[in-house]
């Protein structure tokens, strides 16, 4: 069917019909009609001309690093529900890390007619930073804070510095499992929570035994743990910049026989499921992600409402629990 036969069927104008379908003004009795005439065809209007003629897509666009993560996981539902309340679609991204990749989903995205992208967890760089810039349409980052730009994060500093305190106040010798620093949030804002918290309970941060991953999942916590192992050195704590890290400095500990708290304490950031389940269950910090893909949702259409020069610049930072389970 087209719009004119559903409108033929319904007594009413083509105008009307189009109204209907793009949300325009249309009174009660002629919407009950032409409900009940696509409703009995089943009809559903072809999303491209209906672009065409209104100049939007209903489409929002998110770049993910990831798919495999619990975080992210959280992140994209939070989206999908903020998105829901004004029907936009969303499509996805996938870069594997690459920044690259990122520069060529924005301008593919801007191509296709999106109406906005939310860019999660990246690295900001010139390329990208000026493809940001010049990109016309609303783009939101989460999980990092980069001047100039709409941005959702989390205190990634103070969660790690709280965290921190209170395994100093169980535990004389720390160790930190720490995330690649190309990340600034969770690579080198955690990092720099620790040190502070050294600092504010009169430790000195010389101390601190540390070791820098090349990535984030439990493969890199195991071999970062067997690496703090082979220093020789004596540990009675460990610090790690994220769950999945910490879950696999608990298999380095265990390979070890070493008892999980008695002889070594361990703790790591994110309210990982699996850090719920383990034995003993794994001392964590809950950063609101879902919340975090909510925030970043409602950002955008605001954004893609208002015009991206008439919407002001805002970073929005999120709040922090401290979790003590079982492995402090």
């Amino acid at each position: 069917m087209t719009i004119k036969d559903i409108a033929k069927e319904a007594g009413v104008s083509s105008a009307a019909v189009s109204r209907y379908f793009n949300g325009g003004s249309l009174g009660e009795e002629k919407q009950k009609r032409i409900k009940a005439v696509v409703e009995k065809y089943h009809y559903v209007p072809n999303q491209a001309a209906q672009s065409m003629r209104t100049g939007k897509s209903g489409q929002i666009g998110v770049i993910v690093p990831k798919i495999h993560s619990d975080s992210l996981s959280q992140i994209m539902h939070g989206i999908a529900d903020g998105l829901s309340e004004n029907d936009y679609n969303m499509i996805l991204g996938l870069t594997e890390g690459a920044v690259e990749k990122e520069v060529q989903y924005i301008n593919m995205m801007t191509l296709s007619k999106l109406e906005g992208i939310i860019l999660m967890g990246t690295t900001m760089t010139p390329h990208l930073r000026n493809t940001i810039e010049r990109c016309p349409i609303p783009i939101v980052i989460t999980g990092q804070a980069f001047e100039g730009f709409p941005c959702v994060y989390y205190d990634d500093q103070n969660a790690m510095r709280e965290l921190a305190q209170l395994m100093l106040k169980k535990r004389k010798n720390i160790a930190y499992i720490g995330a690649p620093e190309t990340d600034p949030a969770v690579g080198i804002k955690r990092k720099e929570g620790v040190i502070k918290a050294f600092k504010e309970m009169d430790k000195d941060p010389s101390k601190l035994i540390s070791v820098e991953t090349s990535g984030f999942d439990m493969r890199h916590g195991y071999t970062s743990m067997k690496e703090l192992f082979s220093k020789k050195k004596k540990i009675d704590g460990v610090l790690c910049a994220t769950d999945s890290l910490a879950l696999g400095a608990m298999k380095a500990i265990r390979e070890k026989k070493l008892s999980i708290p008695d002889d070594i304490a361990i703790a790591g950031i994110g309210n990982n499921l699996a850090g719920q389940v383990t034995t003993p269950e794994l001392t964590t910090v809950r950063l609101y992600f879902e919340q975090c893909g909510q925030t970043a949702a409602r950002m955008l259409r605001e954004m893609i409402e208002n015009g991206k020069e008439g919407y002001p610049i805002s970073q929005i930072k999120l709040g922090y629990e401290i979790i003590e389970r079982e492995s402090i």
